[in-house]
């Protein structure tokens, strides 16, 4: 019959299926270590699909392009500054058509539009004709943007993508010869364009984590705006073009603009541009900021499965050595050593398995919220980013990657362990005879793994928490608590209304119950500058190759009061100052750096480009207003007698700021339009907003360390109840002949601190190495000091010792008549 049935099936199938449902049914009567062993898979293949779907779009995924091995783009850096891909209209132009390393090149720039159905605004993109060329873009219905429609006199065209044709019109084919609106806050007033395509589908830009729905041509940007136009260039290498020599040439027909910048900013004699591979699209905030932590974070996970399967490991040898009667009659009965090891090779894919369904379910929650704390730290041009996790054949192909490579770690151990060499050894020998010293080894090397993983992952995440805490507890120069942030972009006013509406709007809000006082500013603190100028004083001669513009603020009477900024000497601005309005109020670094001990109070200044000087009034303390990381620059406060363009009106409130949120958004809808009101936030969020980075790694590194020592002090409570039980009637023994309990406990205890400790002399050199490593990823990240070391070191005896006490317990109850007798 089983002739028969090999000739009519495929065996190897039907011995796979009854391997599983065999291994289902082992697992089912085991409720208690099929739990834990899941619960342990899920947290490992969950944390670790859910980093890599961020992280696979923003570093990995090619753009869906033709070749796009051979796509690069431009960088350059001013000193202190993130890196850029910025250039003006003309420079494109230059490059394209001076270089001899290109085949082709493009330029694109982020913008805003309104929907052509009067719907929420749209991303969208001002992007050269020839783009969608270079890049291989069919059209899904009508046409491209092509290089005609940059030339002058060319109606002003557009194209939307696929996803905004299909969800937001309904892929409505009438779509074409539409207008659509095009709304951009550097633009003087709205611009109307005409939509001649739809682009195919599975193409979404360039700029991973932003989403354009609409492409439109130059010629729907007036040419004084295309002028000073930041544009991000692309362009593909030639044949037989090298990425190091397209960077060279580069550099060289980037000199002009350097040799122009420098005449009157010195600084840019050490910028240079590089050129960078685009293969998964161009750079970004968002993957400036978060690409170096979460490959970090990638690593962590990484290494939280490997602890993982070696907790699961012991657990399973454990298991095995119970079962090692059963492999011995199975052996004895015909069975094939290879064959049983494929049966618990089975068993253990059959468990990985399960956990990497539950894990892939419970990675799309946790990316989601991942996504949520990782866009609300970005701030762009472009927008916020619009970052969507999608269950794709990469995303599962990397997770069965993950539970295969799993299932082999984990299940190799107790495969090997039941190709069993002496069956009637083991069929003579009782429940609670020895194990085999290998055995015995192998799983005490297991345990002494996971404490050596363990002591790295708690290391390191000590080492983000503790960066954290330094953060926030670093003094800003401001108070960060009971601040309410509203900016306005009242666009669509006459310059000459602004005036008497921010004087109403401050008034209105200082009405507001809860309102201590009101403030309007350029710019709010950690938001960046609202512009930075070159400053000279009498007696202070700055070197050329030192000249350094200094950031600026335009500020109303009562702003430090609003932010809690000690004012160390003179006066704060007032509202009788308007008769005299060429006043500043300077910060300390300021005046160390340009004063050198003088008192600047009285002091006059003069900007590079004005003859008029300014009074210095006051000398108010530092405050950081760029990056809390950084120390705070020389800052200059301009008294603003009068406000005509976009601005930040800023409230101290004696109750919770959000309390009085929508009132004060009401008020400012009131009085500049519903429209002009753009963003409604705190002060303690919009800090907490730029060390999201930060944030994101203390908080999952935080947690994995803790899943970690978890992990190890299940693995040790495994081992020492497994002995304590294979054990009992040695400790019977033991007692009978006047070992006291005592010495019982020390025996445990000597038995469970050994492994600790040789783990902790196995992962002392790991952690050092993965807080180098750490320190290298994330920016600011200090890696001296064995601060963190010891942290962990401390947490694992203590979880060895928590881990220990019911073995402690169930080996100091042992009776032992009850021991002798069973023997």
């Amino acid at each position: 019959m089983e002739k028969m049935r090999d000739q009519r099936l495929f065996p190897w199938l039907h011995d796979l299926v009854e391997d599983a449902r065999y291994g289902a049914r082992t697992l089912r009567r085991s409720p208690a270590f099929t739990a834990v062993a899941l619960l342990t898979l899920t947290l490992a293949i969950g944390a670790n699909t859910a980093i890599f779907s961020l992280i696979d779009p923003l570093l990995f995924r090619d753009l869906p392009v033709r070749d796009p091995s051979r796509l690069v783009e431009f960088v350059w850096r001013y000193p202190g500054d993130p890196p850029l891909n910025f250039f003006g209209l003309q420079d494109y132009e230059r490059y394209r058509d001076r270089n001899t390393v290109f085949s082709e090149m493009a330029g694109l720039a982020p913008s805003l539009a309104d929907s052509p159905t009067g719907g929420e605004p749209v991303r969208g993109e001002v992007v050269t004709g020839n783009l969608f060329q270079m890049l291989g873009v069919r059209p899904a219905l009508g046409r491209l943007l092509e290089a005609a429609d940059d030339k002058a006199g060319a109606a002003p065209v557009a194209v939307v993508s696929w996803s905004y044709w299909k969800n937001r019109l309904n892929g409505h084919a009438g779509v074409l010869g539409a207008p659509i609106d095009i709304k951009d806050a550097r633009l003087p007033a709205p611009l109307h364009a005409t939509v001649v395509g739809v682009a195919e589908p599975g193409f979404s830009g360039l700029r991973p984590g932003y989403r354009p729905d609409v492409w439109m041509s130059l010629a729907a940007v007036p040419e004084a705006v295309r002028s000073r136009g930041a544009f991000s260039l692309i362009a593909r290498l030639g044949p037989g073009a090298s990425i190091e020599q397209a960077r060279a040439e580069m550099r060289v027909l980037y000199q002009p603009t350097i040799a122009a910048l420098a005449q009157r900013d010195p600084q840019w004699h050490k910028v240079e541009l590089d050129v960078k591979p685009a293969r998964a699209g161009l750079s970004t905030p968002l993957h400036d900021q978060f690409a170096g932590p979460l490959f970090a974070l990638l690593l962590t996970v990484g290494v939280l499965l490997l602890l993982a399967c070696a907790n699961i490991g012991s657990l399973l040898l454990a298991r095995g050595a119970a079962r090692q009667h059963e492999m011995a009659v199975r052996v004895s009965l015909g069975a094939g050593r290879f064959r049983i090891m494929r049966q618990v090779m089975t068993e253990s894919l059959l468990l990985a398995a399960a956990g990497s369904v539950l894990g892939v379910a419970g990675a799309r929650a946790g990316a989601t919220m991942l996504v949520h704390l990782v866009t609300s730290g970005v701030r762009s041009p472009a927008g916020p980013p619009d970052f969507a996790i999608a269950l794709d054949a990469r995303l599962l192909l990397f997770t069965a990657g993950v539970t295969t490579i799993a299932a082999v770690l984990f299940g190799l151990a107790p495969a090997l362990a039941a190709f069993v060499s002496a069956p009637i050894a083991a069929l003579r020998e009782r429940a609670g005879g020895t194990q085999p010293r290998s055995r015995r080894l192998f799983g005490s090397g297991l345990v002494i793994a996971q404490v050596a993983l363990s002591l790295a992952l708690v290391s390191v995440s000590q080492l983000y928490v503790a960066h954290l805490g330094r953060l926030r507890d670093r003094s800003l120069g401001f108070d960060r608590d009971g601040v309410l942030l509203v900016s306005v972009n009242p666009s669509d006013r006459a310059p000459e209304q602004l005036t008497s509406l921010y004087a109403e709007a401050v008034s209105r809000l200082r009405a507001i119950p809860g309102v201590r006082s009101v403030a309007i500013s350029g710019m709010t603190p950690i938001s960046g500058a609202a512009g930075s100028r070159f400053v000279r004083v009498d007696g202070y001669d700055e070197p050329a190759r030192n000249r350094r513009r200094l950031p600026l603020n335009t500020v109303s009477p009562h702003y430090f009061a609003t932010f809690g900024t000690p004012l160390l000497g003179g006066r704060d601005f007032r509202d009788s100052d308007a008769a005299h309005p060429r006043l500043v109020i300077v910060n300390q670094a300021m005046a160390r750096q340009y004063f050198a001990g003088r008192d600047p109070i009285g002091q006059r200044l003069w900007f590079d480009t004005e003859t008029d000087p300014y009074e210095i009034v006051g000398l108010a303390g530092d405050a950081k207003y760029q990056d809390v990381r950084l120390g705070a620059p020389p800052t200059v406060y301009i008294y603003a007698p009068v406000f005509r363009g976009s601005a930040s009106l800023s409230l101290r409130t004696v109750v919770a700021p959000t309390a009085i949120a929508a009132e004060a958004r009401r008020v400012l809808a009131e009085a500049f339009g519903s429209g002009a009101v753009k963003r409604v936030t705190t002060l303690a969020t919009q800090v907490d907003d730029s060390i999201v980075p930060e944030r994101l790694m203390a908080m999952l590194s935080g947690f994995f360390g803790v899943a970690g020592a978890l992990l190890a002090a299940i693995g040790l409570y495994g081992l020492l109840a497994y002995t304590v039980a294979r054990r009992t009637n040695e400790i019977g023994i033991r007692m009978t002949l006047g070992a006291t309990r005592g010495d019982v406990i020390v025996m445990v205890l000597k038995s469970a601190l050994s492994l600790v400790l040789a783990g902790v002399i196995a992962g002392v050199p790991a952690a050092f190495w993965g807080k180098r490593l750490a320190a290298g990823m994330v920016e600011h990240l200090p890696a001296g000091g064995v601060a963190p070391i010891a942290v962990g070191i401390a947490t694992l005896f203590a979880v060895a010792l928590v881990a220990a006490y019911v073995p402690v317990r169930r080996a100091t109850r042992v009776d032992p008549v009850v021991a002798l007798r069973a023997e």
